[in-house]
């Protein structure tokens, strides 16, 4: 028998009791902090707020509300119910968060924050379409309380167990990054030719090129004319796509945008430099629309060539030539028609094409392996912490 078993047959071998938060913790909530407030009193403490990234973390100030161990979470938002533990660390949070400080010598705060991450969901209410765990709900959420030497074990072993699965997602993470700069690398050097090759503006090379009209978001049906919107660009399609994800009533667009077969996208507006215009080609068959901040290239090339060609570093540095850091990024037809990229012939174009999509394919497999990798480990930690904080409740 492992320790922990050893431990429940001799403290606990019929259950442990229950205890509802408000019985073994002080509750209360952040403030109101605005972005802008974050930037007149910028500093080195942490402020955490209804966000998951970055550990949660919001920003940085130059003074802290709280300084001792205890629990944060999320109250409102697609967020509601995320948990995290604080301890040696100077912090605040905002008014989307409350807080959890252990009152009771009967549990352990580290011990609390894992029961919570496995329970605190549970008890979202997601009513109106904003996701809530507010002070008074959490306030009722019953947790067993095992003798503190069982609680000390189950936080070895899930802070062991939480390092090694962080790890080992770290390594597969690294690996896939890898992958991708492989094939980024393999990409450019297929696509740089020298001097042995005419290369051409996207101005000399398209026979049009026009902008895409608005598609509101509440104009996206699952039926209907096939369409792209400028976001998707980012998010949904890599180099190439034969379907859209999208539909519209075409009658509810007006001044309309097709685009069709071989046709090249670009999108326009974005939110990093690094990024802007990125592009893709479409090699289905429908004819679709184009929604706003798109940009629509028509021309006589390979279409996946293209498409291969302006997702090359270089083509990216051109793309964000000039572009300045904001919110919001920006490009024009203007712009992407100064855009040079190297035209071999159509045999050339068609021989590079086939060894990309091979090796695109290649890649694609071992990036969703790699992805499933990580998944079932999370699946797995997720498992094993759930069965060790499972406890049957005896009367107290």
């Amino acid at each position: 028998m492992s320790k922990l078993d050893d431990l429940i047959t001799e403290l606990c071998p019929n259950g442990v009791k229950y205890k509802v938060i408000d019985e073994i913790c002080m509750i209360s909530r952040g403030r109101v902090m605005s972005k802008d407030y974050l930037r007149e009193n910028a500093g080195e403490y942490p402020v955490y707020s209804s966000q998951t990234a970055n550990n949660g973390i919001f920003g940085y100030i130059n003074s802290y509300d709280y300084d001792f161990e205890s629990i944060t979470w999320t109250t409102d938002g697609a967020n509601a119910g995320s948990v995290f533990y604080h301890c040696d660390e100077k912090f605040s949070i905002t008014n989307v968060c409350g807080l959890l400080r252990v009152n009771s010598d009967e549990i352990i705060t580290k011990f609390l924050f894992y029961v919570l991450k496995v329970v605190a969901q549970s008890y979202v209410n997601s009513g109106m379409g904003n996701p809530k765990l507010m002070s008074n709900v959490m306030s009722k959420i019953s947790v067993p309380i095992p003798p503190l030497p069982v609680q000390q074990e189950i936080v070895r072993i899930l802070d062991k167990f939480t390092s090694l699965e962080a790890e080992l997602e770290a390594e597969l993470e690294a690996e896939l990054e890898a992958r991708k700069k492989q094939y980024e690398y393999y990409r450019d050097i297929l696509l740089t030719f020298g001097n042995n090759v005419e290369t051409k503006t996207l101005d000399e090379i398209a026979t049009d090129m026009y902008r895409g009209s608005g598609i509101k978001r509440d104009q996206v049906t699952e039926t209907g004319t096939p369409c792209v919107r400028y976001g998707e660009i980012y998010t949904t399609y890599n180099i190439w796509f034969d379907t859209c994800v999208s539909h519209t009533n075409a009658m509810d667009i007006s001044n309309k945008k097709y685009f069709e077969h071989g046709d090249i996208l670009f999108a326009i507006t974005g939110e990093s430099v690094d990024e802007i215009a990125k592009s893709c080609v479409y090699v289905g068959h429908d004819k679709c629309l184009a929604g706003g901040d798109i940009v629509v290239m028509k021309h006589n090339e390979n279409p996946k060539y293209l498409a291969y060609a302006l997702s090359t570093t270089e083509a990216q540095k051109q793309k964000s030539k000039g572009k300045v850091k904001s919110k919001v990024v920006h490009s024009s037809i203007p712009a992407l028609k100064e855009i040079r990229i190297p035209i071999p012939p159509i045999e050339e174009q068609e021989r590079i094409v086939a060894i990309l999509d091979r090796f695109d394919a290649l890649i694609n497999d071992i990036t969703q392996g790699l992805s499933a990798e990580i998944e079932a480990r999370r699946k797995q930690y997720e498992y094993y912490r759930d069965k060790l904080l499972s406890f049957k409740e005896v009367a107290s």
